[in-house]
């Protein structure tokens, strides 16, 4: 059965990296990008809101400025089965499969079925996700910026969480797991 969890860079005050944070807080450190492929390495498949896709499909095309840690993560991200969550997009790109009804049980559907880690990226569905139950861990990789303004990380859902295991990724990057408390 798969796990699903929620994991994305999120400032110290608790907004998620959008186009507006990337400006701000900028790529992350190699010792950063690094942990990032690590983690897409041992994931089973991802599960994205229409905007985080959109900023996603990124990585469907080749750019000739990359290097090869970018073009790496690039390669484990085509691999992966996508399930992207929208009532507004018509189609998906490569290993994508649109969802836009009967969420909850096509996500569940989708779990049960799968072996492994299932990445949930976007505020808005995981907002959706951790009010039908579903989240079961928590990844916030806190970079020391602060945003603001944008999609806060717990958008609109405040579950009450634990704490389960915190670790340095870099000199500026920590990488908190949490799990929904009982």
């Amino acid at each position: 059965m798969g796990k699903l969890i929620l994991g994305m860079n999120v400032s110290i005050d608790g907004y998620v990296d959008d186009l507006a944070g990337n400006l701000v807080m900028g790529a992350p450190s190699q010792k950063h990008f690094d942990y990032w492929i690590e983690t897409i390495r041992n994931h089973a498949g991802a599960v994205y809101g229409r905007r985080m896709y959109e900023v996603m499909r990124y990585w469907d095309d080749d750019h000739a400025e990359w290097d090869a840690s970018l073009r790496q993560f690039a390669t484990l991200w085509r691999k992966l089965p996508k399930w992207v969550v929208s009532s507004t997009l018509s189609g998906v790109g490569p290993k994508a499969t649109l969802i836009s009804c009967d969420i909850e049980t096509q996500i569940r559907e989708i779990s049960a079925r799968t072996d492994g880690t299932l990445s949930v990226s976007g505020p808005e569905l995981a907002s959706l996700m951790t009010r039908l139950g579903l989240i079961e861990e928590y990844h916030l990789h806190v970079r020391p910026f602060v945003l603001g303004r944008g999609k806060p990380f717990f958008h609109e859902a405040r579950p009450p969480l634990q704490l389960v295991s915190s670790t340095l990724i870099d000199d500026d990057t920590v990488h908190m797991i949490y799990v929904p408390r009982d």
